[in-house]
Formats: structure tokens, C-alpha cells, sequence
């Protein structure tokens, strides 16, 4: 059996920039054995600039364009961190980020963007939208385009390639009565070749927009831009693409800058610290600057991935970066049209537009879909119903789609005796053993979850909310809480950084509900899981799932579809944004909804692995009643019904399915999702119908979106499922 290669190194990248990009496609390719690789967004996809114009008039939604880094690092096997990077501690070799505790790195890599921001000019932040960064951009033009009346009034300032560029693509979005305003404070295009400029200059006064040089802005406001010598430029949306800017903690690292930008030598070092490595829009290359262009994050690319590996391992030399000296400027123009700069050579031309257009989408082609690694074959011979147990080449789920399904664990725990003692009871109904003591009770369970994302501090963050979901089930007070951790194997400085991140994520949301983690277990093994052991207290008697009423309302807390999302993450099928909603989903706290919901609960269970349905049908088991449930009611996860009618599924979702004997239901993509495991699912409570509106306003005041989504009846334990 070939050794577990434990982990070393931990090499992180602050930024999804082209040439982070590149890596990541190539490292998971050839990934280096030992090292931990981390990439750090803000944002499940990143923009590439290079279709934005085309997006702008509408030549590409917005979905074409769009870099996704869950897929992204998923092919890698990186861990994603989706938060904003905020500073770094290069003493403590610590990346600050946002929410999140700093994360540790022994080689670092940046490759932020760059915004168009003019902080200094009044008004700008209010009332101007900067092209860059280019996802915030997209977004509000999107929102204004969407909606713009006839004649609407567009002021672009800054005259250089990329102001005319826009310029000339919302022209062509918003048609000829649109009224296109292009400031620049000095000669506009000076920064191409005379004849690409001229070329340029023809299409602006083809498309009708009006170029204004030499002059300065002032300020911008609401219906327009200020100008210097007082005159107004009416405008419902002003964009700003004059200036280009360093994200500003970079000049609180300590790190060599130029203009904001960090100073590299030519193997994309910093020249302050070996550590870091700049690429991209935020590095200046000392030994051959060059404007910021797209066309050298990619071809720094491979010399970067090599650099890094040779900090990594300490081993080999590192490969100089030499920049062309000039290169092939496609500048779109508009109404089909770009025009070609290099050399001082223009070409004008509905061809180049194509050709620009093969280009990009070649680019993109890199990401979708991503190159299939082969997986390991089985050894031959292999034992009768191996194949069989490993789902046919489907992975085992994360979370609680890696759990025992419901009729097998209802099988084994059937062998188990009754608690002896009589302050112990535990049974049927109970979603946490309950202890009696003096007047009170206290609840006991625990619960732990398999890696489903390679970030310790949001998977120990949402096994915190999982397992507390069986103490707010029962109306208790979370009191405390044990912690089991297994780290995959890695060295002691790692393995300290590890845990670090994960006692901050358990101490945030215990504490947060007055409870204290007052210890636990850790050991090495195969994968990273994270479980807890958590006691809570009652006042009043514990609400069991034993409780529901014929006329009750069923109340769920959260959508349903995580375990499909995350079943289609793992195969690299799952858009990011869809995934990043489901964490989130997963990370929110349900103590608010607990106790807005149970002072008033006949019964109350959460959703967890064996699904809506399953935990559904439990509560009615433990109540001896039936009940409707409306499918359209049923909140969903944006993307879930998607990915369910796409074929994609949890492990655990076969055995899920075995409660439809006792349900009446019409087969679909949105009612598998009934079957779907949940990790850190919503609470289920039956309420009386009477205080139903009274519930929903508590629990909307406590920020829940919660829904009304069937009625408990009388008859034997049946779900009837209409819609």
C-alpha cells in the first residue's frame, strides 16, 4: 500500500487573475505531492476582461465570460476561500482575510484586481460605476441596460483603449438614440498606434458618440458629470475607465511598490520578500515594464507555476519572465467591427471581430469543461460487489450524504437495548437523548461531517451548525460542546494552522449561542472531519417529533438541495455561485428560528441526511398522524432543480427514496429534492394554525425566509405530496 503523503507546504493565491487561473487548470494536471494550495476570492467566478466589451453590447451573457474557481479549484484540489483578502502579516506568514481568520502560507502568489476607481473626484463614489473590478461593473450595467429607456444618457470618462471600447459596445446595446458622452482629460487612444487610432476615431463618430478632449472632470453627479469649466454632461449611468488602481492595503504589507503596484524582479518575485510572487495587473515587472494587458498574465503563467514549485520544494532554478516587447492589440469597435494594433500597423475589419472573437473563446475553452482526470482503475481481481459499493464511478458525498441511510441505521439500532437508568430516555421521536435532572433536562447528541470543502474553518463552522440543530430541535439552550477532529496527515506546523481555523470557526457559533467548547479529541487520519458532542438545557419539557396535531401547519426553516449541489460540486458540475449559496445556506445559525419557533411547536425535528421526506415521515411516525405537503411551497436552493433534472445525485439519495412506499407523490426533479440530504438543513415544526402568522413574523424579524409547506392530518402515518 503506497504511504499517505502527508502535507508540508502550504503555497496560497490571493486572487482568481488569469494567470491564477492558468496554474490551477495546470496543477491539477500535475499537482505537487506535499503541498496544500489555497486560492482566495472574494467570489465564486472572476471576470475575463477580454469578452467584457462583448458582454457590454450584448454580444455574450454574462455566463461566457465568467472564470468558475469552484470548478476551478475542485480540478485543482485546492481549498477555496470565498472572502476578501484585507491585508498580510508577513512576520507571521498569515494572509488577513475578511470574516475569516487568517489563513498561513509558506510561499504566497497575488493576482488581485485592479479597479477604476477615482476616490478623489467628488462624487464619484456615489453616483459613477468603475469598469473595474470587472464582476461589480457587469453587474450594474446589466441592471441599468435591462431597464434603460430610449435615449438614455451614458457619460464614459477616460479616453484610453478600454473608455472607447465600452463606449463604442453600449452604443451598440442601446441602440442610435443613446447619447454617449467620452470624456479625456488629455488626447484619447494615445496609448495606440496613429493609424489604430484613427480607425477608432471613425467608429466613435459612426456610432454618434461624442468625444470630448483636453477637458477635465470635476465632479460627478446625479444626472451627469460636472466639468471643469462648469459645463454639464447629462447622464443616466457614468462609467470610469480613466484610471487604474492597486487594491490600497497592499501599502500596509511592507512590500516594494510602484504607483500601488508591487515590484517583481523577472522571476515574479517580490523584490521586498522571496516569499511572495506578484503576476498579473497588480505586479510591476522592474526589468521590463509593460502596460496592464491580459496577454501577459497568460504567458506568465507557466513561468509562475514553475517558480512557485521551486520555492515549494527549494529545489531546482527559477525560469526568468521575458515579455514580448510589443504585441496584437484587438480593440472592439462595435457593430461587429475591431481594429488591430501592433507595430503601428492598423487593420480595421467585421473579420478581426471574428478572429477576436475565435480568441476569447478559445481562452474560455480552457474552463469549460476542464481536462477529466483519469480515475485510479480497481485492482484485478477485486471482491464481487466492490464495483457496485463505489456507485459506478461516483465519488462518496461530504456532509450527510455520507451517512447511513435511514432503514439500515433503523435496523441496527434496533438491536440495541432500552436505557436502564431511569433519568436516561432515549427513543422514537427524539432527536437528542434527554437526560432528566432536578427539575430539569438535558439534551445530548452528537454528530459529525465528512469533508465537503477543503476549507477547515467553514466546514468546522457548518458541522457546528449541523450538530446544533438537534439541540434547537428540542427547544434547548446549546451549554456545551466537545470537538472531534481528524486531520489528514501534515506536518506539526500545519496541522497547528488546521486547527487553529478550526477553533475559531466552533468558538464563533457556540459562543454566539452562550455555549463553550470545553475540549475534545484530534488524531490523523485519511480526510478531514470534523465532529461535535453537544449538551443543551430545558426549561420546559423537550420538544420531540412525538407531538404534531391533525389541523397543524408544517413550518421549514431553510431551502432544501444541498446534497445535490454538493454531489455536482464534486463532479465539477455545479456553477460556483450555486455553491457559494448553498455554503451559505449551510453556515447560517438556526438558533433565532429555534426560539421564535418553540414556545409555540407541537413537534419539531431539523432536515438533515435522510432528507425532507425522510425526517418528515419520522415526526409522523413518532405522532401516529398523516399529512399533505405542497411541492411548490417547498423552498429550493437556486440551481438545485437544475442539477436534479441533469442527473446528478447524492450517494445517499437511493436509500432516502426507500420512505416513497408510504408516500403518495408524482416523480420529478423537484421531488427528488424531497429525498435530497441535507447537511445543516432548516428546522420542521408543527404548529398550531392559529399562531401560524404570528410564527412567520417572529422568524422573519430574526431574518428567516421560512415557509408554510403542508398540514398535518389525521389517518396512519402517510405523506400525500400534491403540486
Amino acid at each position: 500500500m503506497q504511504p499517505q503523503i502527508p502535507l508540508t507546504r502550504d503555497i496560497v493565491f490571493v486572487g482568481g487573475g488569469h494567470a491564477h487561473a492558468l496554474v490551477l487548470r495546470m496543477w491539477g494536471m500535475k499537482p505537487l505531492p506535499g503541498a496544500r494550495l489555497t486560492l482566495i476570492s472574494p467570489d465564486p467566478t472572476a471576470a475575463y476582461s477580454g469578452m467584457l466589451p462583448g458582454h457590454v453590447a450584448g454580444h455574450y451573457p454574462r455566463a461566457a465570460l465568467q472564470i468558475d474557481l469552484v470548478k476551478l479549484a475542485r480540478h485543482a484540489g485546492a481549498r477555496l476561500i470565498l472572502g476578501r483578502a484585507t491585508g498580510i502579516d508577513r512576520a507571521a506568514r498569515r494572509v488577513q482575510i475578511d470574516a475569516h481568520p487568517a489563513v498561513a502560507y509558506d510561499v504566497l502568489s497575488l493576482d488581485i484586481g485592479i479597479s477604476s476607481e477615482m476616490p478623489s473626484l467628488p462624487g464619484f463614489a456615489e453616483h459613477a460605476v468603475p469598469a473595474k473590478p470587472l464582476d461589480a461593473f457587469a453587474d450594474r450595467w446589466e441592471a441599468f441596460a435591462d431597464t434603460a429607456a430610449a435615449g438614455a444618457k451614458l457619460a464614459v470618462i477616460g479616453g484610453g483603449v478600454a473608455g472607447v471600447e465600452l463606449a463604442l459596445a453600449a452604443a451598440q446595446r442601446l441602440g442610435p438614440q443613446a447619447q454617449i458622452t467620452l470624456i479625456e482629460a488629455g488626447t484619447a487612444l494615445s496609448a495606440v498606434g496613429q493609424g489604430a487610432r484613427r480607425a477608432l476615431l471613425r467608429h466613435l463618430r459612426r456610432a454618434g458618440i461624442a468625444l470630448l478632449e483636453g477637458v477635465a472632470v470635476a465632479a460627478v453627479e446625479q444626472h451627469g458629470v460636472r466639468l471643469d469649466d462648469g459645463h454639464m454632461v447629462p447622464s443616466d449611468f457614468t462609467l470610469g475607465a480613466a484610471a487604474t488602481r492597486a487594491q490600497g492595503w497592499l501599502g500596509d504589507t511592507g512590500l516594494s511598490l510602484h504607483d500601488g503596484f508591487v515590484r517583481v524582479d523577472e522571476y515574479l518575485r517580490s523584490l521586498t520578500d522571496p516569499a511572495v510572487f506578484a503576476s498579473g495587473d497588480i505586479a510591476h515587472l522592474t526589468h521590463a515594464p509593460r502596460p496592464k494587458a491580459g496577454v501577459f498574465a497568460v504567458r506568465e503563467a507557466p513561468v509562475l507555476l514553475h517558480n512557485l514549485t521551486v520555492a515549494a520544494t527549494g529545489s531546482g532554478a527559477f525560469r526568468p519572465y521575458r515579455p514580448q516587447r510589443d504585441y496584437l492589440k484587438l480593440v472592439s469597435a462595435g457593430a461587429g467591427h475591431a481594429v488591430a494594433d501592433k507595430w503601428g500597423l492598423p487593420l480595421d475589419g467585421a473579420w478581426l471581430w471574428r478572429w477576436k472573437d475565435r480568441i476569447d473563446r478559445k481562452f474560455m475553452a480552457r474552463f469549460d469543461p476542464l481536462p477529466a482526470m483519469p480515475r485510479p482503475a480497481l485492482p484485478d481481481p477485486v471482491a464481487a460487489g466492490v464495483a457496485e459499493e463505489l456507485g459506478r464511478g461516483k465519488p462518496l458525498c461530504g456532509g450527510c450524504g455520507a451517512k447511513v441511510g435511514r432503514a439500515d441505521l433503523s435496523a441496527a439500532l434496533a438491536e440495541l437495548p432500552p436505557p436502564r437508568r431511569s433519568d436516561v430516555i432515549w427513543g422514537a421521536g427524539d432527536d437528542s437523548a434527554i437526560l432528566k435532572h432536578g427539575t430539569g433536562a438535558q439534551v445530548l447528541t452528537t454528530d459529525h461531517v465528512r469533508a465537503f470543502t477543503e476549507d477547515p474553518w467553514l466546514l468546522a463552522r457548518i458541522t457546528a451548525v449541523h450538530a446544533l440543530g438537534d439541540v434547537w430541535s428540542m427547544g434547548a439552550r446549546p451549554q456545551a460542546a466537545l470537538i472531534q477532529v481528524i486531520l489528514p496527515r501534515m506536518s506539526p506546523r500545519l496541522q497547528t494552522e488546521t486547527l487553529r481555523e478550526i477553533m475559531a470557526a466552533a468558538a464563533e457559533v457556540f459562543g454566539a449561542e452562550g455555549a463553550d467548547v470545553v475540549g475534545g479529541h484530534t488524531s490523523l487520519g485519511a480526510e478531514l472531519t470534523v465532529g461535535y458532542t453537544v449538551t443543551g438545557l430545558c426549561d420546559e419539557a423537550p420538544i420531540t417529533q412525538a407531538g404534531a396535531r391533525a389541523g397543524d401547519a408544517l413550518i421549514l426553516t431553510k431551502p432544501i438541495g444541498t446534497g445535490v449541489i454538493l454531489a455536482a460540486e464534486m463532479a465539477k458540475a455545479a456553477p460556483g455561485g450555486v455553491v457559494a449559496a448553498a455554503l451559505a445556506s449551510m453556515a447560517r445559525p438556526q438558533g433565532l428560528a429555534a426560539r421564535a419557533l418553540a414556545p409555540h411547536a407541537h413537534a419539531m425535528t431539523d432536515v438533515t441526511g435522510f432528507g425532507l421526506a425522510g425526517h418528515l415521515m419520522g415526526l409522523l411516525e413518532a405522532s401516529g398522524v398523516a399529512a399533505t405537503l405542497d411541492l411548490a411551497a417547498v423552498p429550493v436552493l437556486a440551481g438545485a432543480e437544475a442539477l436534479s433534472a441533469a442527473g446528478h445525485g447524492s450517494t445517499l439519495l437511493p436509500a432516502n427514496r426507500q420512505v416513497m412506499a408510504r408516500m403518495f407523490l408524482t416523480e420529478g426533479a423537484r421531488a427528488d429534492l424531497l429525498f435530497d440530504p441535507q447537511t445543516a438543513g432548516g428546522l420542521l415544526a408543527s404548529v398550531p394554525a392559529d399562531r401560524v402568522a404570528d410564527v412567520l413574523a417572529r422568524l422573519a424579524d430574526s431574518g428567516e425566509r421560512a415557509a408554510v409547506i403542508g398540514t398535518v392530518t389525521d389517518g396512519v402515518p402517510f405523506l400525500t405530496v400534491e403540486g
